[in-house]
């Protein structure tokens, strides 16, 4: 368990704490490319407890401002989108996307108030359909977007799709690197697919941890007969992201970016792949349109709840929410697997005070990952950087599920296939 004084510093991301300022050295994808329109409706956006508004300018650029104009505090949500640049619709005044002010109309002609004004703005960052911002320091020269995978294969070899969840980044970002929960929680209903999974076979798997440029490794090595063991390795990567290996009945490679919109809420950017094919149809309208009235580990776009254009991601909240418990009914649980990871990570609170927990052996990397994160804002405070914020290709790694030989090295003999490389299929039949 964590004492008070460190949850305290893990979840609370806002500008000057210790979480937020490790969080700003990264990159941070927050929003689909087509969602934010050329001379369109501007975006609420929420990161990192910052209220910002994103917005495409007529040049096809991408802005990322304050939600205020500096002028009087008018929202820029309402702002005209128009000629180059936002234009608050209180007084007109006018800004490009890099913050600075064009024009100030209200003003006399050649007031030296237009060339000194501007916005507070982050640099925007466009690929393979998302965008990304860095809101650290000298963001003149920002480092290099991040080299992951999943946002370097071709779009038509990928799905992406986005939601809010209600509760603080760490406590969804756990349930992902935790694999001991997948065959015990979503196996619950007898006969799916799920029940399937291979993890069921030993539901008391042995925990080992190895850390790596980027983050950690966290590999869960489970009984499959007398002479073989079956390793499946959870990736976690600085700060917020988690890779999660594929099954034999799904062979693709899916996670998350558990991104910070504030101390409570935080924006699940989830992706799954094929390294080297198109991703499979079949697979992309299941995770669009959902199987039988019930989820996926995706959200299915129908399920989408609409919010007015002054709630950050309004495209983005679900129809399952702590209000309505996320559909659960006591026969058959939670319509579908996402669900119910949420309702696990976000039911009790928003910020659980984990002084209160209990934890076991299978929460050896839950206890690493906290670690390194509390390390590494240590460290920052004390004026080292973290490697991997400036080395964009340690992100290339891959989740792996191998059958090795019983008490073997899985990091020996995993380690070819930990590697990701653009274009490399797997190496091994999941």
């Amino acid at each position: 368990m964590l004492n008070s004084q460190d949850n305290e510093t893990l979840v609370r991301v806002g500008p000057g704490t210790a979480m937020g300022q490790l969080m700003r050295l990264y990159w941070i994808p927050f929003l689909a490319s087509a969602d934010v329109e050329r001379d369109g409706q501007p975006h609420r956006v929420r990161l990192l407890g910052e209220d910002l508004v994103a917005f495409r300018d007529s040049e096809g650029q991408v802005g990322l401002v304050d939600q205020a104009c500096p002028h009087r505090g008018a929202p820029m949500v309402f702002a005209r989108n128009e000629e180059g640049g936002i234009r608050c619709i209180y007084h007109g005044w006018k800004f490009d996307v890099t913050g600075q002010c064009q024009e100030t109309p209200a003003e006399p002609p050649g007031s030296a108030m237009t060339s000194r004004m501007t916005i507070k703005s982050y640099p925007v960052r466009e690929r393979n359909g998302v965008l990304w911002t860095y809101m650290g320091p000298k963001r003149e020269t920002p480092p290099p977007l991040p080299e992951l995978e999943w946002n370097m294969v071709p779009e038509s070899h990928s799905v992406v799709t986005i939601r809010v969840q209600e509760c603080n980044w760490l406590q969804a970002l756990e349930g992902e690197i935790d694999s001991a929960h997948a065959a015990i929680l979503h196996g619950r209903r007898k006969g799916s697919t799920i029940a399937q999974w291979r993890q069921g076979q030993d539901l008391s798997p042995k925990f080992e941890v190895q850390p790596h440029d980027a983050g950690i490794s966290i590999a869960a090595r489970r009984k499959d007969g007398t002479e073989h063991n079956y390793v499946r390795v959870n990736q976690f990567l600085m700060p917020f992201w988690t890779l999660v290996p594929p099954q034999t009945q799904y062979p693709e490679l899916s996670g998350h970016a558990w991104v910070p919109i504030d101390d409570h809420h935080t924006l699940a950017i989830m992706f799954s792949y094929t390294p080297d094919q198109p991703f499979y149809e079949k697979s992309r309208k299941l995770f669009k349109d959902g199987y039988k009235g019930r989820e996926t580990g995706h959200h299915s776009h129908g399920a989408y709840e609409a919010r007015p254009v002054t709630v950050p991601y309004h495209r983005y909240w679900s129809r399952f929410n702590r209000g309505n418990a996320y559909n659960y009914d006591y026969q058959t649980g939670m319509p579908g697997l996402w669900l119910e990871d949420a309702a696990c990570g976000s039911g009790v609170a928003t910020i659980y005070d984990r002084s209160q927990e209990h934890l076991g052996s299978t929460d050896a990397g839950i206890v690493r990952v906290r670690r390194l994160l509390l390390e590494s804002a240590k460290k920052l405070a004390e004026g080292a950087e973290p490697v991997s914020a400036a080395k964009p290709s340690s992100f290339m790694m891959r989740a792996i599920s191998v059958t090795i030989p019983a008490g073997s090295d899985w990091m020996e003999l995993g380690r070819d296939y930990m590697k990701a490389e653009l274009g490399k299929g797997f190496g091994y039949t999941p």
